[in-house]
């Protein structure tokens, strides 16, 4: 077999471009004897330590490089005149001095050269280029790009000027052949810069993907990438299918005439020699103001803290716990990880950012508490330490901190202004290509229409992280549609190629790295808009050793901060911190189901979890967060049976009683399998720590082993006892086994108590506040969703419920926020559109005088910088300066005149025309009067509101509507978007629901088939939610689609991989119609005598039959001819005429008519118009 290595190779992670996965990648090397292979995606990073690992696991040796971009002048010239053209450029690491000059050139590509793509120069190859090995790329290289246009002497100095700058044995002429009319031109022009330069060739093919007949999938990729089709030209086809991983015998065939080619491949990747070190720890370097050693500074933190805690004698037990904790911190060497964390947690507290209590498994730390890291004590809370920092596994310590969401970014940026802006850079993380996207995807640049990509998606079923081949398995609808349509076929087959690729790269939504150097020292970096991130994952930097920090942003750390604020306005003493866990009144509204507002408990299927638990006590409340996953859910039903029957409760050994006790006998969190372990068989918490993560990830040998271990015990040579093992501890070895084997099945589904105990903490909380001071939860949890007037619609409605009124804006009353006023809620200004924080500021100073008399009063102290028409406008809409001696409409009609007036004031006042007398006149002027108008009509009036604030204030359009609705069940649309896995009550995703509502607003589309569809905005007074009206349906209902419309529609329920729900209408009727429905179907059943008068159009029914299959049978026939004529039932059995609904109108003809003569009979049909 020939001797070739691939050199120039793009995986997945040339982004829509490259279509190699790696594991498949390394199947292909294996099977074709590579023992070496390199990386080079463009312009990036990114796979480099995915690839690196896989090959090293293959067996086969990894070359990392990257194919750079060249700028055509410098990398800091940017004009679209002169700068568009940029080369192509191999660059391959031969060490880690190379690696090290890499990642520096292609960090500088993205911060500073990036121009379309992120491009280097020749300035800093001349200042980065020890420990590499350069080719001179593909067609698009420089030297390339001169040969093609025959300027050989061109490419000649270009070449000479790369061998100097590399040097003699590092540069290399890359040959490539794909078969096209410019490699031919190119070939022989490398061929003449040999001839006149001696520098060596090497032979390459531009792989991007891995067989030859994967060229349709890699085009598919283009497509998705440019939005366009495989019929379209999207400028980036190669013209080619020869760009697969190519045998070395094929390498040969086709440049074996070239002298050394194929060698020099080898020879190449024998220079490569680079190691990446991992979970050797680099933390940064913490400044003390004190001259005293890191861990004596962090002891002495920590007892000052046990000390506030108790603030007289501290238990000997946490003293214990502490000292142990203190000793592992530094024989492991993380002293200086806390105290960076401890630090900027500190920052926050000084300047009033609410922090979490905790997350994850650093509550489970009593240093971490007593530094104030977290806020919950894990002894108190039964917590292990050993879940967060196991001494016998060594790996950094993870502590993830929750902030307020409005003021996370305060505390990033002292982080980067202490340890250095080119210290700290946030993550990368990819969007990759689920099951349903990829369908999407793949049919949409296969040119097939949306409602052929939209049938297979919803076939697909939705499980989490579910496969196209899983799906295809699981759906026999799926199945079936694949078998039959070969266009669905195509579609599928296509998606499983391209599903799970990543598909963009985005900047982590929390995840912060922090170095001892410049982040480029030890990392590539990229720019993602404006931030500049790792192009490394976040699992990645960990186990390169490297500090991670993630700062989340908590709305509701800012709900429980800004209602602790409106509490201590009269209770100057509260705070959240001391608030007690056995307020019977908290467990007594959770019980009852009113959850609204509290953390993490609002989901409906949440919601009828508490309920049927019936907390009790803190820790109920913490088991229904963690009970609460697709992966433990199994376990409720008995959690549930044996908390209301405890007689039902089993232990397969007494030992287990006060492991499973806080928990109704069921093993829920993870700590009680390490419990389990060290309770029953004598291990230490670390190497329990240590078998649960292997259970969890299914390691079936370590389990095996380990099983053995629990049984019967582990000695070492001399016969001294490493674990006693259960059997040595009086559990017979059956039920020993029995309980390993019901551990080994948990293990996969655990949930982490310590951060049950954290987030359970802020939802009792929230709870509390909602219960005992409800104004001011309510207040705050209004204000911290005011870019949301769907949950703002919500949760007035709770308030209402609360017996809490909220009352209108108003500017003599509001703040910026929501408000408590007496014994209701005051609407804050920020809810009203085209107002910023300065004009609501200056009408909150200017009022402080004096309130506003009149809307001339309001207009004239305010006029000026940030007064405008349309901030006015705003103002009046809203009703915020109702009352004040004018209507809405008097005061939009008179607004110009107004403005007008005090423009001309002022420009006078700045002319200096006005002598002292005239100022003094003009101070006694009376009030400005307006004419006086009625008020504009109450529908429009509630338009108006919803135009400012984008909510209905004084009332809703749709109220008079509310009891024809009821009448018509139809499903509110807080129902249908409700976000759970379990939906709503009886509502289920592509079923049909009706819904009664307004169009709100409506954008029309044309089609690829030149059809015109339309996206509307839909809402009713619980709601709103997108339509997507298509176009038969929108040409049949096209003059009852207007905006403004109250309408009732018949919806199929579509909610896409995103999460987003979709109603998509199949029957539109105009609720008026309904109206004079409904008062026929009232005076025909109580005003029998006068049935002539006020029968209305429709088509009525007469049945005999008492049984239910002849109405069964009409009800069939009568869907089937959809239209807008009303259809009536008259029963014989009750003499009383039934409407049949807004989903069985119908388009009256005479098939329809006939078939009903022929069911019911002639004279029991009857059509009135």
């Amino acid at each position: 077999m020939t001797d070739f290595v691939h050199l120039h190779l793009h995986t997945h992670y040339s982004l829509l471009d490259g279509a190699c996965r790696i594991e498949d990648l390394f199947d292909r090397a294996e099977r074709l004897g590579q023992k070496s292979i390199a990386i080079t995606d463009h312009g990036v990073m990114y796979g480099v330590q995915e690839f690196y690992k896989t090959a090293k696991k293959r067996g086969i040796k990894p070359i990392i490089g990257c194919e750079m971009y060249v700028a055509a002048r410098s990398r800091l010239d940017k004009n679209h005149l002169f700068d568009s053209e940029r080369y192509h450029l191999i660059l391959l690491c031969k060490n880690e001095t190379g690696y090290n000059n890499l990642i520096k050139l292609v960090s500088l590509s993205w911060t500073e050269g990036f121009y379309t793509k992120p491009r280097i120069d020749r300035e800093l190859l001349e200042k980065y280029n020890e420990g590499l090995i350069c080719l001179s790329g593909c067609m698009f290289g420089e030297v390339q790009k001169h040969a093609l246009n025959g300027n050989i002497e061109a490419a000649v100095t270009t070449a000479q000027w790369y061998n100097k700058v590399f040097g003699d044995g590092n540069y290399f002429l890359e040959l490539q052949n794909h078969e096209t009319a410019e490699d031919e031109t190119i070939l022989r022009g490398l061929r003449a810069v040999h001839e006149r330069t001696g520098i060596p060739y090497v032979a390459t093919n531009d792989v991007h993907y891995l067989l030859k007949e994967d060229a349709q999938v890699q085009k598919v990729l283009i497509c998705i990438a440019t939005n366009k089709t495989v019929d379209e030209n999207t400028g980036l086809d190669f013209q080619s299918d020869s760009l697969y991983l190519k045998s070395a015998d094929e390498m040969k065939d086709i440049f074996g005439d070239w002298e050394g080619a194929t060698e020099n491949t080898v020879r190449i990747a024998d220079m490569c020699e680079l190691e990446f070190e991992y979970g050797i720890t680099k933390l940064p370097d913490f400044h003390l103001d004190e001259d005293v050693p890191h861990h004596d500074y962090m002891k002495k933190l920590c007892y000052e803290g046990l000390s506030k805690i108790f603030r007289s004698c501290v238990p000997e037990a946490y003293i214990r716990r502490l000292e142990y904790e203190l000793d592992v911190i530094e024989k492991m060497g993380f002293t200086d990880y806390f105290l960076i964390v401890a630090d900027f947690i500190g920052y926050a507290v000084k300047n009033d950012i609410p922090v979490g209590p905790g997350r994850g498994s650093a509550a489970g730390s009593l240093a971490a508490f007593c530094m104030g890291i977290t806020g919950i004590d894990p002894i108190e809370h039964g917590l292990l330490f050993e879940r967060f920092l196991n001494p016998e596994r060594i790996s950094m310590p993870d502590i993830d901190i929750d902030f307020c969401y409005e003021r996370r970014g305060e505390v990033i940026e002292y982080v980067i202004n202490k340890y250095g802006e080119d210290r700290v850079a946030q993550i990368v993380t990819f969007g990759t290509m689920a099951a349903r996207a990829a369908i999407r995807d793949v049919a949409r640049a296969l040119g097939y229409p949306y409602s052929l990509s939209d049938t297979i998606a919803k076939l697909i079923p939705r499980e989490l992280n579910i496969s196209i081949s899983s799906a295809l398995d699981k759906s026999e609808d799926l199945r079936n549609l694949y078998n039959s349509d070969e266009r669905v076929k195509r579609v599928v087959d296509t998606a499983k190629k391209v599903e799970g690729m990543p598909r963009h790269a985005s900047t982590h939504a929390a995840g912060v790295v922090i170095t001892k150097n410049a982040v480029s020292d030890y990392v590539p970096l990229a720019k993602n808009d404006d931030a500049v991130v790792t192009q490394y994952t976040m699992t990645e930097i960990e186990e390169l050793g490297l500090l991670k920090m993630d700062f989340l942003g908590l709305r509701t750390l800012t709900v429980i901060n800004d209602a602790e604020k409106l509490i201590k306005r009269h209770s100057h003493d509260f705070s959240v911190k001391n608030i007690p866990l056995d307020c019977s009144l908290v467990y007594t509204e959770l019980q009852k189901g009113n959850t609204l507002g509290v953390f993490q408990c609002e989901s409906s299927g949440m919601t009828n979890l508490i309920v049927n638990l019936k907390p009790e006590r803190f820790e109920d409340v913490a088991a229904a967060i963690a009970l609460y996953r697709p992966g433990p859910m199994f376990f409720i039903d008995s959690y549930l049976a044996n908390k209301k029957n405890p007689s039902l409760i089993k232990y397969r050994t007494p030992q287990l009683k006060d492991i499973l006790d806080e928990t109704s006998g069921c093993m829920v969190y993870q700590e009680q399998v390490m419990q389990t372990f060290r309770t029953l068989a004598g291990y230490s918490f670390g190497r329990a720590d240590v078998v649960r993560r292997a259970m969890s990830k299914k390691k079936h040998d370590v389990m095996e082993h380990e099983r053995d271990i629990f049984i019967n015990g582990l000695f070492d040579k001399d016969g001294n006892i490493i674990v006693e093992g259960a059997v040595n501890r009086g559990i017979d070895a059956k039920t020993a086994n029995a309980i390993f084997s019901d551990m080994v099945s948990f293990a996969s589904y655990g949930f982490n108590k310590s951060h049950t105990a954290a987030y359970g903490l802020i939802a009792y909380t929230t709870a509390y506040l909602k219960v005992k001071y409800p104004k001011e939860f309510m207040a705050a949890l209004l204000t911290s969703i005011l870019d949301d007037s769907g949950k703002i619609s919500l949760y007035i409605q709770e308030c209402l419920r609360m017996g809490i009124k909220v009352l209108a804006p108003h500017v003599n009353s509001s703040s910026y926020g929501f408000t408590v006023e007496g014994s209701d809620i005051r609407f804050g200004l920020l809810a009203i559109r085209n107002l910023g924080k300065n004009f609501i500021s200056k009408i909150i100073v200017k009022r402080e005088g004096a309130p506003f008399s009149s809307f001339y009063d309001f207009c004239k102290r305010l006029y000026g910088e940030d007064f405008n028409r349309r901030a006015a406008e705003s103002i009046i809409k809203s009703g915020a300066l109702d009352n004040l001696g004018y209507n809405r409409r008097e005061m939009l009609q008179s607004l110009a005149l107004i403005l007008d007036q005090l423009e001309t004031e002022k420009k006078k006042n700045l002319e200096g025309q006005m002598s002292f007398a005239n100022i003094n006149e003009e101070a006694e002027q009376p009030e400005f009067f307006l004419n006086k108008l009625p008020e504009i009509p109450r529908a429009e009036l509630l338009s108006f509101e919803k135009e400012a604030t984008g909510l209905y204030i004084s009332g809703h359009p749709l109220e008079e509507y509310r009891q024809l609705a009821k009448k018509l069940n139809c499903t509110n649309i807080a129902q249908i978007i409700k976000e759970d896995e379990n939906f709503s009550d009886n509502i289920y995703l592509d079923e049909y629901a009706v819904v009664l509502g307004i169009l709100t607003k409506m954008k029309k589309k044309i089609t690829k088939k030149d059809e015109i569809m339309a996206f509307a905005d839909f809402e009713d007074a619980t709601g709103a939610c997108e339509l997507i009206i298509f176009p038969q349906v929108l040409t049949k209902y096209a003059f009852l689609l207007n905006e403004g419309s109250i309408l009732c529609l018949t919806v199929k329920i579509s909610k896409k991989n995103d999460g987003e729900t979709k109603l998509i209408p199949q029957n539109v009727t105009a609720v008026s119609d309904l109206i004079n429905l409904n008062l026929t179907q009232k005076d025909i059943s109580t005003k029998k005598d006068a049935r002539s008068r006020t029968r209305k159009n429709g088509l009525y029914l007469r049945l005999n039959a008492s049984d239910g299959e002849p109405e069964r049978k009409i009800k069939n026939l009568l869907s089937i001819f959809e239209g807008r004529t009303p259809v009536y039932l008259y029963r014989e059995s009750s003499k009383e005429y039934t409407f049949l609904g807004a989903d069985l109108l119908v388009s009256l003809n005479d098939p329809l008519l006939n078939e009903l003569k022929r069911m019911l009979g002639e004279t029991n049909v009857i059509v009135w118009s």
